[in-house]
């Protein structure tokens, strides 16, 4: 995080004792990463964090992944994933289904109207797109509310649950790190601030106001975590809540924050991919295509030039307005199309033409790039169109 926080009650310095009102020591937690030489929070707990009395099995969903092989750009229809009877059923966290996943980053999609139970990612911070719907996220720094286009950033090993909203189902599009997710180092300052070159501020962030006291015994808590095989899940029983936080302070905490409050960074000819990131992680990039003014040159030609894509993976996902550059393509509302590293891709036939003397792009995207060759999970399997790679020849050869 690029600032300080305090909420609750914290004592004057930190590593001294800290008492509630009959005298009773609280203990104090840090959350740091990379051991103690990076980011980290002072959590105050009623109880002892460390405390279990139970541990076991948690199957996770389906972790396997198949090689993109032959190389194929593909259309992944996440709407087909999930039928309105399958949500009313399914919670944030234990029905995802894995779409696209390598060593640096897992990306899954989930339709959820129930109530998830307490989880906590052992692996990586957790990056989770709201394409629709409403959800209260609690967690063990207090509440965020969470609204159609934020996102939901979640350190590594923050326990933590979702509650949609009464009504429309939460659609979530789950970004799973194998590291940090943090903004890109080029808009920091180097002491954390975000410049002013930056499309986003601190203002823009928004983490828990109060803390969040839960009571509770014998408390599950879902840990995944790494395992001799792979990504496997853990069972946790806690005898008290652990949401028992009175106060914490530091720089490493969730917020949310909205794809809208992404200002846009515009030029008179086509700008490069990069102007349009939001956050970073390990051998991966996150990016915001929001509506904005286009292209001012004369003789501009707005929609993206013919590019290969030499040293990365791209991924597209549509969440809203009208994408020019994939007219004709099949691609709406709740597409994903992947771009492989070596294939040279660009718009649609038709839409490089059309493009000139447009001003205004009304479109809404997020882009994942991986410097490592994504495979296909379960999800994105089942909901491939079969036919995308074909769509700038006409169609395929028999």
């Amino acid at each position: 995080m690029a600032y300080y926080r305090q909420v609750g009650a914290v004592p004057p310095k930190r590593h001294t004792q800290h008492r509630d009102d009959q005298g009773r020591l609280y203990y104090e937690e840090l959350m740091g990463e990379e051991g103690f030489s990076s980011d980290s929070s002072l959590l105050y707990h009623r109880n002892l964090p460390s405390a279990i009395v139970d541990s076991g099995v948690w199957e996770l969903p389906e972790q396997a992944t198949t090689p993109n092989h032959p190389l194929t750009p593909r259309h992944l229809k996440l709407h087909d994933l999930f039928t309105a009877e399958a949500a009313g059923s399914t919670d944030v966290v234990t029905g995802r289904r894995l779409v696209l996943g390598n060593a640096d980053v897992r990306i899954s999609y989930v339709v959820a109207s129930k109530d998830s139970p307490l989880y906590r990612n052992g692996i990586g911070d957790e990056i989770v797109y709201v394409e629709s719907g409403a959800a209260t996220v609690e967690t063990v720094f207090g509440a965020l509310e969470a609204k159609t286009g934020d996102y939901v950033l979640l350190p590594r090993a923050t326990t933590h649950r979702w509650l949609p909203h009464d009504g429309e189902p939460l659609r979530a599009y789950a970004i799973e790190g194998n590291g940090h997710i943090v903004p890109p180092k080029r808009y920091l300052s180097r002491f954390g601030q975000l410049l002013e070159n930056a499309p986003y501020c601190e203002r823009d962030l928004h983490g828990p106001g109060e803390p969040l006291l839960r009571e509770g015994t014998d408390v599950e808590v879902l840990l995944k975590h790494r395992g001799s095989t792979g990504i496997v899940g853990t069972s946790l029983v806690y005898p008290q809540h652990p949401f028992d936080v009175v106060g914490w302070d530091g720089c490493l905490y969730p917020y949310t924050f909205s794809v809208h409050d992404f200002e846009p960074i515009t030029g008179r000819v086509h700008q490069p991919p990069p102007v349009h990131q939001a956050f970073e992680g390990e051998n991966f990039v996150i990016c915001n295509f929001v509506p904005r003014k286009v292209d001012y040159h004369p003789l501009s030609i707005p929609v993206p030039y013919y590019h290969s894509n030499v040293d990365s993976d791209e991924i597209m996902f549509y969440c809203g307005g009208n994408y020019e550059a994939r007219k004709g393509s099949g691609i709406g509302q709740g597409s994903v199309s992947v771009h492989p590293g070596g294939h040279s891709h660009g718009p649609q036939p038709g839409a490089y033409e059309r493009s000139i003397g447009v001003e205004f792009f009304d479109e809404l995207a997020v882009m994942v790039d991986t410097f490592r060759p994504l495979e296909l999970g379960e999800g994105g399997t089942a909901c491939d169109d079969g036919k995308y790679a074909w769509t700038w020849a006409g169609g395929k050869r028999s």
